[in-house]
């Protein structure tokens, strides 16, 4: 499905703000609301929009360790085996198969470094995996909705 630019003003407004009205965002892209409306199930239908969520703060919740783990499997893991056992540790928020020496690469939040040690203990129990490797995040510094890293927008 080709977006036009009323689709991805629709789509911007709503990722800052899903909790928005149709009305609210027709009167920022210059459309009604019932013309928002069936933009947004169009896109909805079409899989351009997957879902709307409440974004939340990871360390309100007492997550405040993060960091990012190479993954270094035996053979050549499926991908699909990888994202079945990876998506079952809830404190792996993404993975990802990667060019180079790793496998794959997590980006892990926990409640702490004792956290951390038993996810990364869960990690190596794995069957095909080898060894992992870790950096800790120290101070976050922006994070872009996917949206919102559109070159072209």
């Amino acid at each position: 499905m080709r977006l036009d630019p009323l689709d991805e003003k629709i789509i911007q407004a709503l990722t800052r703000d899903g909790r928005r009205s149709f009305a609210a965002v027709g009167a920022e892209v210059g459309l009604s609301a019932p013309a928002v409306k069936r933009r947004v199930d169009r896109l909805v239908a079409a899989g351009t929009i997957t879902g709307f969520t409440a974004v939340v703060d990871a360390a309100a919740l007492g997550w405040t360790t993060e960091a990012y783990v190479e993954l270094y499997c035996s053979g050549q893991p499926r991908p699909a085996l990888l994202a079945q056992d990876l998506e079952r540790l809830p404190e792996v928020v993404s993975a990802c198969t990667v060019t180079g020496n790793a496998d794959a690469l997590l980006r892990i939040r926990t409640a702490g470094v004792r956290h951390f040690e038993r996810v990364l203990q869960r990690l190596t129990e794995l069957d095909y995996v080898t060894h992992t490797k870790t950096t800790l995040v120290l101070s976050p510094l922006f994070e872009r909705a996917r949206s919102e890293a559109n070159p072209a927008g």
